[in-house]
């Protein structure tokens, strides 16, 4: 699952990949008047994700039998290249609905303002007490319009081994705060020999990511500009810092090594996003009754737990000549619990659509994660979720501050002046202020 919600994007401009048909040609255009969704619209997606889509169309073709839905898995880069040289060109090559992840969006709804249609002028508006602030933020542009219908989100949590956590005597329910995850840490090294947790260093600032959302902050602020200097970076950074001057922290090499980390029993816990649960459970089958989660340590006694990594959305690009059946479907996809529902139980998507968490799925205990109510647990946090500015300078900033954690936690660079020389590198490639 983890292919699809990785943090790379491609934004260069690539000849070549433009495809002579996208599906439009001789389609039903009554979308243009508001008729009754009828034709063929198509759909690019990745992976699980338009597997899902996949099991929806059924379903949707019981409430608009006129209407045919292709649903077209060309990989995850593929969307983003085409999209991108397509969205460039006015749309061409385009299909009529394109999933795309949270962090992304803002990069399209910025660089190409007209190219994706207004779904709030086609009456999404009336959802919007349907999904938290958290993914209202990524959806809506500047002026409160749904530029992209909600779909998938990703609330945090930690997964850790229970049989690692009672060889060495801690119990998880006294992790209330990152010093409290520091002691537990050096605990379970000292009685274990287990590293605390896995981090990319070089690659992948997720866990940093994972420490501003839920102080309320990322890499800019609410007006745009450079934040990574604020305390609230500091104070992630200091934390991530201790883990490793303390040798809690196990460096690992790409998401497989991750995942080998995970399974292997190298690393007593593993902060991800709730997607991960399908990871753990595919790639150690036999480690049921072995896993628990709980929720991100506070920075304080009583602080914020919740934050959000991973999600997708859905946009239909202004070029589409069937826009009324592609929205019918969108609304369908994005707001009925059913679809919802089968993209979790078969394929473990979870929802970002609150009338979801209602279903009498939430409250079964997982055998594999020691008979918690762990999909509960998620869903209770989502309300919670800060929200985040991503911008359409996103990439540049997880480049920026990848570089930044392996200068200080391999270098031995001082955070501060680390984070400074972040924020001046990222100001001369953006041209934005940085945040005072």
């Amino acid at each position: 699952m983890k292919k699809w919600l990785s943090i790379f994007l491609l934004v260069g401009l690539v000849a070549g990949v433009l495809s002579a048909c996208s599906g439009n040609s001789g389609e039903d255009t009554s979308g243009e008047s508001g008729g009754e969704p009828s034709g063929e619209i198509t759909v690019w997606g990745w992976n699980v994700a338009a597997e899902s889509m996949e099991l929806a169309v059924d379903g949707f073709k019981e409430q608009y039998p006129d209407v045919e839905v292709k649903v077209e898995d060309i990989g995850r880069l593929d969307v983003y290249e085409k999209l991108t040289v397509g969205l460039a060109s006015g749309g061409n090559g385009l299909p009529d609905v394109v999933l795309v992840e949270s962090d992304r969006l803002a990069n399209y709804q910025e660089q190409f303002p007209d190219a994706l249609a207004n779904l709030s002028e086609m009456g999404y508006d009336k959802h919007e007490d349907k999904f938290g602030e958290y993914k209202l933020s990524v959806t809506q542009n500047s002026d409160g319009d749904f530029f992209a219908a909600p779909w998938d989100i990703g609330p945090t949590g930690v997964f850790y081994r229970t049989d690692i956590f009672e060889e060495a005597g801690v119990n998880p329910e006294d992790i209330k705060t990152w010093d409290d995850y520091i002691e537990a840490g050096k605990t379970i090294k000292e009685k274990t020999g287990t590293n605390m947790v896995p981090v990319d260093i070089a690659k992948d600032d997720a866990l940093y990511r994972m420490m501003l959302n839920q102080q309320g902050a990322y890499y800019y602020d609410e007006e745009g500009n450079i934040d990574v200097t604020s305390e609230e970076s500091k104070k992630a950074f200091e934390v991530i810092n201790q883990l490793n001057n303390e040798e809690l922290i196990l460096n690992n090499d790409g998401w497989n090594g991750v995942v080998s980390a995970t399974v292997n029993g190298e690393v007593a816990t593993v902060p991800f996003g709730v997607w991960y649960t399908g990871t753990i459970m595919d790639q150690a089958p036999d480690q049921s009754g072995q896993w628990g989660v709980f929720q991100l340590p506070a920075f304080e006694e009583g602080g914020n737990r919740a934050a959000n990594l991973g999600g997708s959305d859905l946009v239909i690009p202004s070029s589409s000549e069937n826009k009324n059946t592609a929205y019918a479907f969108v609304e369908y996809f994005t707001t009925e619990v059913d679809p919802q529902m089968k993209a979790l139980e078969e394929k473990g998507i979870f929802p970002s659509l609150n009338s979801t968490y209602e279903e009498d799925f939430f409250n079964q205990e997982s055998e594999f994660f020691s008979n918690q109510k762990i999909f509960k647990l998620f869903a209770d946090e989502v309300s919670e979720i800060p929200v985040a500015n991503y911008t359409s300078d996103y990439s540049r900033a997880f480049d920026t501050m990848s570089d930044t954690q392996a200068s200080i936690l391999l270098d031995g660079k001082d955070i501060d002046t680390a984070l400074q020389e972040a924020a001046e590198k990222l100001k001369s490639e953006t041209d934005r202020k940085i945040s005072e």
